[in-house]
């Protein structure tokens, strides 16, 4: 007998069934409403195409828990936690929809009762409850014994009590789902071995000698329970700082499908306002990003400003920005003009984003790789110094002297760089130099750096000298290339990217340009994924990719013995930003007794070395650690005497690191090309 056929106090089952599942999912419903309607206070982006793809990778991601198994590592197994858990009630909100919903509500009779099917199924969920009972318990060790960093954070009395309310209700389903079940079956007198956990307990009620109407009573009380406790749930969710059940789904639904990156350029002649100071300056996106956190603190625990002092925390921006969408966003709604306007109490950019928050990130993108549901941080932070930059004029004085530098010079740097010419290093070099009406199918961008640091130019030189050697035609544009434009935009100044970026295009399709190969991975990048927002699509080979491939055809071939023990820098705009990884490693092990260490943090786990987000040319925080003298830490536990990567700003951090900590004669920092033609037979 169904405990909603019962009458109580002379009120059918059915209508106190229908009228608790009414009124909860109404307050649901009327809460997930409104915030749907804050996110809609963002500025319109197209987010809909491939909308089938979307959707499968959306389940496909979702159901297969892969969001939070890709993070899982020797030490920390959260991510199984929350997959059994996800996994576990997912089995039983299937059983409660078929025990509670049709069999309940609906008064439907189930086809497969007492059958095996019903005993096989009913087995998988005593199983999965136990798992999700140790899952439950391994999370709660996990966050209150264990405490790894990512979970570190000041929490209120009133969030510890929510949270062990939370963790009490999810262990308390289980407990009284198998209690149903027992009661069910005993107050039946059902004797059954299967499902093994309601079996067993049902054989020891029956034992008790306790009377069947009394066990019927408690049947009834548990099912009660468990209907009530479970439409709790549902209206709490949506009200709780536990968001993400109900969005985040959606967001990784909305996820960017190209460049994992992506900045979106300003139609700077139709703007009145630049950059994002108010909640209706973010797009839609942007603010359903801030309701699908799930406080994971895994871009915390990974973010190289974090981790060396600075200010910035990128889970703080998200929750301190979620925060200020629930307190002013519903005063921003229509209709309600005579609330008080955003930023009366609180600025966005000061009190609730500080201004050394924004210019800590390096945008090296880790926040972003290890977060389970695709939050796009990084666009929130340059935004955010767009407006500073654009709107404000305001800025630190080296990035002021960076900028400066950019408009006056055609790059950022100063000092003795600033005395040279682009074209200084080709000296006399047998290279063809595009002049005016000149024509060629593979360019070489140099990039600013790369022709006029010292250090890097010699890199330059070797890269120079291995593509000549492996037959490669190609031509350079000498002095008359500019900055790509990548620290402009990083830094917040549009204005002078964009700028660049036309400047740019034209002089590439003015010389009938197919193909570029750039050095910089931050050039690379942006000439790639960002100038195709301008008209500017070219084919764009990182040169790790091209020696490769020249290696595999044979065009090139290492013979010198280098004798070393090397590891390999994943640069982020080359690794996270651009999926090359494979390549330069393939290249290292083409090299002859060259041995391969690899850091603990590589590949897309990578650690950065501090200079991208145009903090190779503005100070880092005072009072900080320097991120590079972290990852040159990292590199010194590997053994390596010499540190490799492929990018020219990586290449400075590193040698000034090895520099500060006096260690030049243990370890050297080397550019993949010069090891390769170190490594080329000398003719």
């Amino acid at each position: 007998m169904s405990p909603v056929s019962a009458t109580y106090w002379g009120i059918t089952g059915y209508a106190i069934f229908w009228v608790l599942f009414g009124v909860a999912f109404v307050l649901f419903a009327r809460r997930v409403y409104l915030l749907i309607r804050l996110v809609r206070l963002g500025q319109n982006e197209n987010r809909f195409g491939s909308m089938f793809y979307r959707i499968i990778s959306m389940l496909a991601i979702t159901f297969s828990q892969w969001c939070t198994l890709k993070s899982v590592s020797r030490k920390d197994l959260a991510g199984i936690f929350h997959a059994v858990m996800l996994w576990g009630f997912g089995l039983f909100a299937i059983g409660y929809f078929i025990l509670i919903g049709l069999w309940g509500g609906f008064g439907l009779s189930i086809p497969f009762a007492g059958s095996a099917f019903e005993r096989v199924y009913l087995s998988i969920l005593d199983i999965a409850g136990l798992l999700v009972i140790v899952a439950v318990m391994a999370t709660v060790i996990k966050r209150y014994i264990v405490k790894p960093e990512r979970l570190e954070r000041e929490e209120t009395t009133k969030e510890k009590v929510i949270m062990a309310l939370l963790f009490t209700v999810m262990f308390g389903l289980m407990v009284l789902y198998y209690g149903m079940e027992g009661f069910g079956y005993a107050a039946n007198n059902i004797q059954v071995s299967w499902p093994p956990v309601g079996g067993a307990l049902a054989s020891l009620l029956t034992g008790t000698g306790i009377s069947l109407a009394t066990l019927l009573v408690i049947y009834k009380a548990i099912w009660w329970s468990n209907y009530v406790i479970l439409l709790v749930a549902l209206v709490y969710t949506p009200h709780s700082k536990h968001l993400h059940p109900v969005f985040s789904p959606a967001n990784v639904l909305f996820k960017a499908l190209g460049p994992k990156v992506v900045i979106e350029p300003i139609p700077l002649e139709e703007s009145e306002s630049f950059g994002v100071s108010k909640i209706p300056d973010f797009t839609w996106k942007q603010l359903l990003d801030l309701l699908a956190c799930t406080w994971c603190g895994r871009c915390h625990a990974n973010c190289p400003a974090t981790i060396s002092g600075k200010s910035l925390s990128p889970r703080e921006v998200i929750l301190n920005l979620k925060g200020h969408l629930l307190e002013a966003g519903p005063g921003l709604l229509p209709g309600k003009a005579a609330a008080s306007p955003e930023g009366k109490s609180k600025a966005m950019i000061g009190d609730v984003v500080t201004e050394e928050e924004i210019w800590a990130c390096t945008t090296c993108g880790a926040c972003q790789e290890v977060c389970p549901v695709n939050i796009e941080h990084i666009r929130k932070i340059i935004d955010l110094r767009r407006n500073l930059v654009l709107s404000q004029s305001k800025m630190p004085e080296s990035a002021q002297l960076m900028l400066r530098n950019m408009q006056s010079r055609g790059h950022p740097w100063a000092g003795v760089q600033s005395l040279r010419l682009r074209g200084d290093w080709i000296s006399d070099l047998d290279l063809k130099i595009l002049a005016e009406g000149d024509t060629a199918d593979t360019l070489f961008w140099v990039g600013c750096t790369g022709a006029l640091v010292e250090r890097n130019v010699g890199v330059t030189l070797s890269l120079t000298r291995v593509l000549k050697a492996a037959g490669v035609d190609f031509a350079v544009l000498g002095d008359a290339e500019t900055c790509c434009g990548d620290p402009a935009r990083r830094a917040g100044y549009e204005f002078q990217f964009q700028m660049m970026a036309e400047q740019n295009i034209e002089t590439f399709k003015s010389h009938n340009i197919k193909e570029i190969v750039t050095s910089c991975p931050h050039c690379y990048n942006t000439i790639k994924n960002e100038y195709p927002q301008y008209g500017g699509d070219f084919k764009v080979v990182h040169y790790t990719q091209l020696i490769a491939d020249l290696i595999g055809q044979g065009k090139l071939k290492l013979t010198n013995e280098l004798n070393s023990v090397l590891t390999y820098h994943d640069p982020c705009y080359l690794g996270r930003y651009s999926n090359v990884y494979l390549e330069p490693r393939r290249i290292l092990h083409a090299i002859p007794e060259a041995k391969l260490a690899e850091m603990e943090r590589s590949r897309n786990k990578g650690f950065c070395c501090g200079g991208g987000g145009g903090l190779m040319w503005i100070e880092e925080q005072p009072g900080t650690t320097k991120i590079n003298q972290i990852r040159t830490e990292d590199v010194l536990k590997t053994g390596a005497d010499t540190v490799v990567t492929a990018c020219p700003y990586c290449l400075q951090m590193f040698e000034e690191s090895i520099e500060h900590q006096n260690i030049k004669d243990s370890l050297k920092a080397r550019d993949l090309v010069e090891l390769v033609e170190a490594a080329m037979k000398q003719s």
